[in-house]
């Protein structure tokens, strides 16, 4: 990975971590353009620097961390199915972490059921979440274990699902990004530390690099998405997933076309 390719990869990442697209799918999509998707480091790469991403949420909702400890508690009962499926299903989902296709299929699924989650649910009108939404929440969250499901459309979908608003369910999908991503990072640091690799001084340029442009891009994003939701709903988002989807499935079918010719 040279550094064009961290900033590009780190910019998809700011920009679609919070949205109901996929950002890992993106992710996916453009390494596996670069030529790198099998890389260890590109793996490492693609989820720490997630942690620029949520340091955007820390900032914009600073405030909101001063709230009592019962919404940290909430966050904590949301985030258990992550950590359970996430370890028994660790290298399952690594499996699925270099096909295109798997992101193409779900990208498309996620893109039509966008298109109806307005119709089915609306805007709710719950604004408290109780500790029961948590759990279910967190277990919808932990549908994006699939490549191209989405993490923020997965947990969206569900507290719109118990009646929250489009506001509410986004914004505690925001705040459950955090202890998620720093599980995976967690893990994933540790993984690739077991498994005997070292860093290299130009691997850690990379990871600041990464981080800093993923926070850049995350705060504008975030901002962003939260108006247009609250006035648009997710329509747009199903279309973009669904006219993705199809263009990797071309894309990768004409290039096994090539190879074979």
């Amino acid at each position: 990975m040279d550094t064009l390719q961290a900033i590009v990869l780190a910019i998809i990442e700011g920009l679609t971590e919070f949205l109901p697209v996929s950002s890992t799918g993106h992710m996916i999509i453009a390494s596996s353009f670069f030529g790198i998707a099998g890389d260890d480091f590109t793996k490492l790469f693609t989820i720490v620097i997630q942690l620029g991403t949520i340091m955007s949420v820390v900032v914009l909702y600073f405030k909101r961390f001063f709230q009592s400890m019962d919404f940290y508690y909430k966050l904590f009962v949301a985030f258990l199915p992550a950590v359970f499926l996430g370890l028994l299903l660790s290298d399952f989902i690594d499996s699925l972490l270099e096909n295109p296709i798997t992101v193409a299929i779900s990208l498309i699924i996620g893109g039509f059921i966008l298109l109806k989650v307005d119709d089915w649910f609306g805007d709710g009108e719950q604004t408290e979440i109780s500790y029961l939404t948590a759990l279910k929440i967190g277990f919808f969250q932990c549908l994006a274990m699939i490549p191209g499901v989405s993490r923020s459309g997965a947990s969206i979908v569900g507290g719109m699902s118990q009646r929250l608003s489009r506001t509410v369910a986004a914004e505690f999908s925001f705040f459950l990004a955090i202890p998620t991503m720093l599980g995976a990072t967690a893990k994933k640091s540790y993984d690739y530390y077991d498994a005997g690799f070292q860093l290299s001084s130009e691997q850690v340029n990379l990871l600041i690099i990464g981080n800093v442009v993923g926070f850049i891009v995350a705060l504008i994003a975030i901002k962003s998405f939260i108006d247009y939701l609250s006035k648009h709903g997710f329509k747009i988002f199903g279309y973009y997933r669904i006219i993705a989807g199809i263009a990797v499935l071309l894309i990768h079918f004409f290039i096994q076309e090539l190879t074979v010719i």
